[in-house]
């Protein structure tokens, strides 16, 4: 049997860091990752059409910072300015804006990605849209990984499972072009697992990108 290990997390210290930086308490540290695990989950259902990729969360004794990588910034920041501060209120809601020391305060800024197509997560939730309009399979994999390599990517795996083109048995298909070497620690590979949501149930959807 295979031992496998998550990517992102074999490298974490040394190529990647942490997306939560912060420290608890016992007593209060399962309040705050339930806390982190509901905001990630709900940014990513409403900031799905700008590209979300990645949400870091940064606390202190009363402060919490919260940085947006998306890949459309101009879809988060609004005219103005105004889909930012909507967007900061939308998180104090969420938190609840209370601490154990008093007032929460909240600060919501704003990263662009500068290639969406060297992020695993975005690639994966493509060709999700992509599968769950019941177009062609290969071809999405193929043009997934011909936009990736094109990007300037080493290396670039996908994998689908699940009851591919409407199949009444499930199978594992692999695409792959370059290079994706897991087991050396300095390479910077990213991940992400996604689901589709096809009309013959779930397909998974896994991708690797070994960067530059």
């Amino acid at each position: 049997m295979g031992q496998k290990i998550h990517p992102r997390g074999f490298r974490l210290g040394t190529v990647f860091t942490w997306s939560s930086r912060w420290f608890g308490s016992k007593r209060e540290y399962k309040t705050l990752f339930l806390q982190d695990v509901k905001l990630r989950k709900a940014l990513f259902a409403k900031l799905k059409t700008a590209g979300l990729a990645q949400v870091d969360i940064e606390r202190s004794i009363n402060k919490i910072k919260v940085t947006i990588h998306v890949a459309r910034p101009g879809m988060v920041i609004g005219r103005g300015g105004t889909g930012l501060e909507d967007l900061k209120k939308y998180t104090e809601v969420l938190l609840g804006n209370v601490h154990s020391s008093g007032r929460l305060k909240v600060d919501v800024t704003v990263e662009p990605v500068k290639e969406p197509n060297l992020r695993a997560y975005l690639v994966g939730m493509t060709i999700a849209d992509q599968l769950a309009k019941r177009m062609p399979h290969k071809r999405v994999a193929n043009q997934a990984i011909e936009r990736v390599m094109t990007a300037g990517a080493k290396g670039v795996r996908i994998l689908l499972s699940g009851r591919i083109a409407g199949a009444e048995i499930a199978r594992r298909e692999r695409y792959q072009a370059g290079t994706v070497p897991l087991s050396t620690i300095r390479e910077d590979v990213d991940f992400a697992t996604v689901p589709a949501l096809t009309r013959s149930g779930y397909v998974g959807i896994k991708v690797w990108i070994c960067r530059k």
